[in-house]
């Protein structure tokens, strides 16, 4: 039995509420259990130097935790003027993960630049961070549409992530913080509506761990993302 109770296979309850921030294009208050994370999609007029003239766009991220996101208050890093290699290595997992999902060329001349700020944390940060922030990007989309700056949405497919682990030696779904913090192995994996493969970044914590354990974990995985990308489907109002 887990902490919570939950079967292994299980997600925390999970919530994608759309819209949520007034000025943005696109925005989303995602929930992973004791997670939260606000995303928030700005549409940009341009792109960076190196895609000018290229005919196609661009999604970029950035992410953070604010001070009272965990029991203790933690510095801003912009007071620090440095971000973590933390900070820099989810914010660019949150960028290639959402440019799968879209083709940059029917986006146009244009950047939409994700922020992901973690209200509250509680273990899978950066899978809550993914996950609510395609929601915001195919808000941002839309608006687009709505504008007449856009023919038709350029969503190819939704991404979602999930973070699994190993616990005495079983797989499980969806690890919160003690979980995650005492697990023998975890990972996170980036995984497309068609079920294709984004990223997976797996970790031995303890003892190293053989190829059927992952084969164990990616299995929870996609069972994972299936229900994800349902629920994003629903926030969106797609079915």
């Amino acid at each position: 039995m887990r902490n919570d109770g939950r079967a292994d296979d299980a997600l925390r309850p999970v919530s994608l509420e759309p819209g949520i921030a007034k000025y943005a294009e696109g925005s989303c208050l995602v929930r992973f259990g004791d997670t939260h994370v606000l995303c928030t999609a700005s549409v940009e007029t341009r792109v960076p130097p190196w895609l000018r003239d290229k005919g196609r766009g661009w999604i970029t991220a950035e992410y953070g935790m604010l001070p009272r996101s965990t029991h203790t208050r933690t510095e801003r890093e912009a007071s620090r003027g440095k971000q973590s290699g933390r900070t820099q290595e989810i914010q660019r997992l949150i960028g290639r993960s959402l440019r799968a999902a879209i083709d940059l060329v029917a986006l146009g001349e244009r950047q939409i630049r994700i922020d992901c700020d973690v209200i509250q944390a509680d273990g899978g940060t950066r899978t809550a961070s993914i996950t609510g922030a395609y929601v915001a990007l195919y808000q941002a989309c839309e608006t687009l549409m709505n504008r007449g700056q856009l023919q038709a949405l350029p969503m190819i497919t939704e991404v979602a992530a999930i973070s699994c682990g190993l616990i005495k030696g079983r797989p499980v779904l969806d690890l919160d913080y003690s979980e995650d913090s005492t697990a023998d192995a975890d990972a996170n994996f980036v995984i497309t509506g068609r079920g294709t493969l984004v990223e997976i970044q797996a970790t031995a914590e303890h003892d190293s761990f053989g190829e059927d354990k992952l084969i164990g974990m990616l299995a929870l995985a996609k069972q994972g993302i299936a229900r994800l990308t349902g629920y994003q489907r629903q926030a969106l109002g797609l079915y």
